[in-house]
């Protein structure tokens, strides 16, 4: 429970700040608190896997970056991406300045709703775009030794084979999804689409642009240097994750403030996971248990491509990603289990 701690404590400030606001805002203290809890736990349904996948870059990064990603990501994550970015997006697609934006997510919550509601599709080819390339470049992976579908991951990895196949399969995707859409939209879509390709690539590649001959063998430097693409790539992926817990919080309430402070529960509850995953050593213990998180990432690609034509209740979302995580986690435990009776015949037979 140490790891929750923190995250338990930031809830009951959060409800503490719901409830007041409920009580001077007309919309009810009980209300205010139920609306909360709910957009909380909506947040940590549909973020599951992110602290999965979250936990797998985590370990790789030294303490510095791990302490930077749980202090100044978590400041990212919880105000910049769940109330700032909004914001900016309303400001973007209304053409108006930052204090009238927040002027009318305080008093005019439905027309904010709307707007950014309407930014959905170009904020949905972007992050679906970026996560759709996460998936692809794991299942795409031909040097990747734990298959958990067995012949039918051999098959797909060995596809990778062919050069930049993955970003040839996102593009097509992105391209089919801007060429089903109003064709008001098609360029925002398409230019959107694009450039979540091209983030995931410049991330990619960062460490390759950034190596030089004089620091290439200073491991303290190679160190420094991954450590911050990875802390830069967390960030977007969080950033890709949180665009459909926003949008969708409107389904539940206009009430921006009780929106930012459910979804900053459930952000901090996600942090709190990927710590615990990785002190843990849950990765390592469950083998499958990535694999289930990237397949969930895949799936919610395709509905936020989806998405910009039709609306696809969270709960499915949710649902689908707690189902792969679930059946993940019950092939480690599977295979725990047969390499420990392994363990227990070689060792009679030994006797």
């Amino acid at each position: 429970m140490k790891h929750y701690s923190f995250s338990i404590g930031f809830t009951v400030l959060c409800m503490g700040a719901a409830a007041y606001w409920g009580m001077h805002s007309g919309l009810g203290i009980w209300a205010a608190l139920w609306l909360t809890l709910v957009l909380g736990i909506l947040e940590v349904s549909l973020s599951f896997d992110n602290a999965v996948v979250n936990a797998s870059v985590l370990k790789t990064m030294d303490a510095f970056w791990q302490k930077m990603f749980l202090t100044i990501g978590i400041l990212i994550a919880v105000f910049g991406m769940r109330l700032v970015f909004p914001v900016l997006i309303v400001a973007v697609m209304t053409g108006t300045g930052i204090s009238a934006v927040i002027d009318m997510a305080l008093n005019d919550s439905e027309r904010y709703g709307e707007v950014l509601t309407s930014a959905y599709p170009m904020i949905a080819a972007f992050g679906g775009s970026f996560l759709l390339m996460v998936f692809l470049s794991f299942a795409l992976d031909e040097e990747r030794d734990i298959h958990w579908l067995g012949l039918l991951e051999r098959k797909i990895a060995a596809i990778g084979k062919l050069e930049s196949i993955e970003i040839v399969v996102a593009l097509l995707v992105v391209i089919a999804t801007a060429a089903a859409i109003d064709e008001a939209l098609q360029y925002k879509v398409l230019l959107s689409g694009v450039a979540g390709i091209i983030l995931f690539v410049i991330i990619s590649s960062l460490d390759s642009l950034f190596e030089s001959p004089e620091s290439s063998g200073n491991t303290a430097e190679v160190v420094a240097r991954n450590g911050a693409m990875s802390f830069l790539y967390l960030e977007v992926l969080d950033a890709s994750f949180s665009f459909d817990g926003v949008i969708g919080a409107f389904a539940i309430t206009r009430d921006v403030v009780i929106i930012m402070l459910g979804l900053a529960i459930g952000a901090m509850f996600v942090r709190s996971m990927t710590i615990d995953l990785v002190r843990r050593g849950t990765l390592d213990e469950f083998i499958y248990l990535e694999h289930g998180a990237m397949y969930a990432i895949g799936v919610l690609a395709l509905i936020m491509f989806l998405g910009t034509q039709i609306h696809v209740p969270e709960v499915i979302t949710g649902l689908i990603g707690v189902a792969f995580i679930a059946a993940s986690l019950w092939s480690s435990i599977r295979h725990n289990r047969k390499g420990a009776r392994g363990c227990a015949n070689a060792s009679t037979i030994g006797e």
